[in-house]
C-alpha cells in the first residue's frame, strides 16, 4: 500500500499543472462534406489551449481551394471555422495533413462524407499527421477510432482515474471491484446515450463539481472503513458505482460533444467509446494490482495508517478540483 501512497502524492504534485486537462478527451475535429461534384463544405474545430486555439491547422489536398480555412472563432470550449472549397481533383486517394500536430500531445478525428460513397473516419496522431483519404470505409473504422478514444480518455482523465483509484483502495475483493467498475461503465453508458440524443442537457461545470464530490465520498468511506459498521460502498459497491456512473456519464457526454459524433454511426461510436472506457479502467486496475503485488515481494504491506493517509490524499486532490470548478461557475 505504501507504493500507492507514493502514487497518490505524485498525483498531488502533478494535479495543478494538469488541472486544465482533467477531461483530457479534447481532440480536434475535422468534417468534410461533399455538397456537389466538385464542392465540399469544411467544418474545422481546434482544441482550446489556455484561451487560444491549438497551434495546428488542417491542410486539404492539392487541387482544393482554399486549402486552409479562415481564422477560427471561439465557441466557449474550442475554436471553430467553416468554409467551402472547390476541388478540381478526386479527393479519394489524396492526402490530408494536420500541420503542427507532430509537436502536440493530441489527436484529430476527421469525418469525410462523399456523395456517392460511405463516410470515412480518419484519426490523426502526432506520429501520423498525414492521412490518405480512402475511397470507401466500413463502420469498423468508426468503431476502432472511438474505442481508442474511450481507452485514452479514461487513462488521461485525472478525475476519472482518481475515482477508479479510490475504488481500488476501498474495495478489497477483486470480483466485487470488477463488478463495481462494470456497473460504473453500464451507468455512464446510459446517461452518455441520453445526453447524445438530447434527452439530457446539463451544464458542464456543475457536473464536474459533483464528480469531484463523488471522489470525496469514496475517500470518506475509506477513512470510515475501520469502524466495523455495515457500509454499502464496501458490501455492495456496484450499487454506489452505478449511481455515480450516471453522473460521470454526463462528464463523458460533454467531452464527446466537443468533438462530435458521426451522425450516421452514432450507435457504433457510442458502443465503441464505452467499451474503450471499460478496457481502460480494467487496465488501470490491473496495473495497480501488479504494482502492489510487486511491492509486497520486496517489503511488508503497510497497515491501516497508510490506507487512511491515501484516503486523505484522495480527498485533498478532489476538494482542490471541486473548489476550482465552483470558482469557475
Amino acid at each position: 500500500m505504501r507504493v500507492l501512497v507514493c502514487f497518490l502524492f505524485a498525483l498531488l504534485f502533478l494535479w495543478p499543472a494538469n488541472f486544465a486537462t482533467a477531461h483530457a478527451l479534447d481532440p480536434g475535429y475535422l468534417e468534410i462534406r461533399q455538397i456537389a461534384s466538385d464542392t465540399w463544405s469544411v467544418h474545422w474545430r481546434k482544441p482550446d489551449v489556455n484561451g487560444q486555439p491549438m497551434a495546428i491547422d488542417a491542410i486539404l489536398p492539392d487541387g482544393c481551394t482554399p486549402a486552409r480555412g479562415p481564422d477560427p472563432v471561439s465557441d466557449g470550449r474550442g475554436w471553430v471555422s467553416s468554409w467551402v472549397v472547390e476541388c478540381q481533383v478526386d479527393v479519394a486517394g489524396q492526402p490530408i495533413a494536420i500541420e503542427g500536430l507532430e509537436t502536440q500531445r493530441n489527436d484529430v478525428l476527421a469525418r469525410v462524407h462523399p456523395l456517392d460513397a460511405q463516410p470515412a473516419t480518419l484519426r490523426f496522431t502526432p506520429d501520423a499527421s498525414v492521412q490518405i483519404l480512402p475511397s470507401e470505409q466500413s463502420t469498423w473504422s468508426v468503431f476502432a477510432a472511438y474505442c481508442q478514444l474511450g481507452f485514452e480518455h479514461i487513462l488521461e482523465g485525472w478525475d476519472h482515474l482518481l475515482f477508479v483509484f479510490a475504488l481500488f483502495v476501498l474495495v478489497r475483493d477483486p470480483w466485487k471491484l470488477v463488478g463495481a467498475v462494470t456497473a460504473f461503465t453500464l451507468a455512464h453508458s446510459i446517461t452518455l446515450a441520453l445526453a447524445t440524443i438530447g434527452v439530457l442537457n446539463v451544464p458542464g461545470p456543475p457536473v464536474e463539481a459533483v464528480i469531484a464530490l463523488s471522489i470525496v465520498f469514496l475517500a470518506m468511506e475509506i477513512v470510515k472503513g475501520g469502524d466495523g459498521r455495515f457500509r454499502l460502498s464496501r458490501q455492495k459497491p456496484w450499487i454506489v458505482c452505478f449511481g455515480f456512473g450516471l453522473l460521470h456519464g454526463l462528464g463523458f457526454a460533454g467531452a464527446l460533444a466537443d468533438i462530435g459524433l458521426p451522425s450516421d454511426d452514432i450507435p457504433a461510436a457510442l458502443l465503441a467509446f464505452n467499451l474503450g472506457v471499460e478496457a481502460g479502467q480494467l487496465s488501470f486496475i490491473a496495473a495497480l494490482t501488479l504494482l502492489l503485488a510487486t511491492w509486497r515481494l520486496v517489503a511488508l504491506p503497510a497497515g491501516r495508517n497508510a490506507t487512511v493517509l491515501t484516503a486523505y490524499g484522495i480527498g485533498s486532490v478532489s476538494m482542490y478540483w471541486l473548489i476550482e470548478r465552483v470558482s469557475g461557475f
